[in-house]
This record gives C-alpha cells, structure tokens and sequence, in this order.
C-alpha cells in the first residue's frame, strides 16, 4: 500500500477550498436571483471563474505532487509547494472580488507551480528511465 501524506492533504484541503469557492457562488447567486447561468451579472461571472480556475489547474498540481512523491517519497518541499499553491489559490478567490493584488500572486503562483512541477516531473522522468544517468 501506498501512502502519500503530502498529496493526500493537499487533496483533501483542495476539496474544501473548492466547496467554499462554490459557496461564495451560491451566495452570490442567491443575492442577485440567478438560478442559472450568469444572469449578466459581472460579481458572478467573476465568482464562477474563480472557482472554475481552481478546477482547470488543481487537478494537475495534485497529480503531479502525487507522482513526484511517488518518485522520490515524501519531501519537505512538496509541503511548501503545496501550501503555496493552495494558499495561491485563495487569495486568487478574493482577488477576482477586486482585490487585485491577491488574483495577480494567486495567478503568479499558480503558474509558477506548475511549470516548475512540470517540468521536474518531466526531469525526473526522463531521469529515471535513461540507462545513462
């Protein structure tokens, strides 16, 4: 059996950043009457993304911590690049409310996480079935 503490505390603390950005939606939804869809209404559609920007990139950070755990066991690094992402993720939430400080690190975050992961992952990878190395 496989234990990954790292990708499985950042999975569950993905899931329930998750429901509060979906919380935040409803609550917005409720506010302006808007059973479905965006009703037109620029604080939703801006909620909506924020919760629907989470959803494109988080799978792909938890997977490739998992598998960079995986690899090379659990890391005090991935703790940091967990945390970092995650907390990345909620100033974003904030910052597509008009803080636009919190959406330019969440977004900077972001990006930097995954093309850094991405590409160790692909280092390690590569690393890892060449005969020469």
């Amino acid at each position: 059996m496989f234990f990954l503490p790292v990708t499985l505390t950042s999975a569950g603390a993905a899931a329930l950043i998750n429901l509060w950005l979906a919380i935040r939606v409803i609550q917005i939804r409720r506010a302006e009457k808007v059973l479905t869809g965006d009703g037109g209404s620029p604080r939703l559609i801006a909620r909506m993304r924020a919760q629907m920007n989470f959803v494109e990139y988080t799978p792909f950070v938890l997977i490739l911590i998992g598998l960079i755990e995986l690899a090379q066991g659990t890391q005090f690094y991935l703790w940091v690049v967990a945390a970092v992402y995650l907390l990345g993720r909620v100033l974003h939430g904030f910052g597509m409310d008009g803080w636009r400080r919190g959406r330019e690190i969440g977004a900077l975050t972001t990006f930097l996480i995954v093309a850094g992961l991405g590409l160790y992952a692909a280092w390690l990878g590569y690393m890892g079935s060449n005969p020469l190395h």
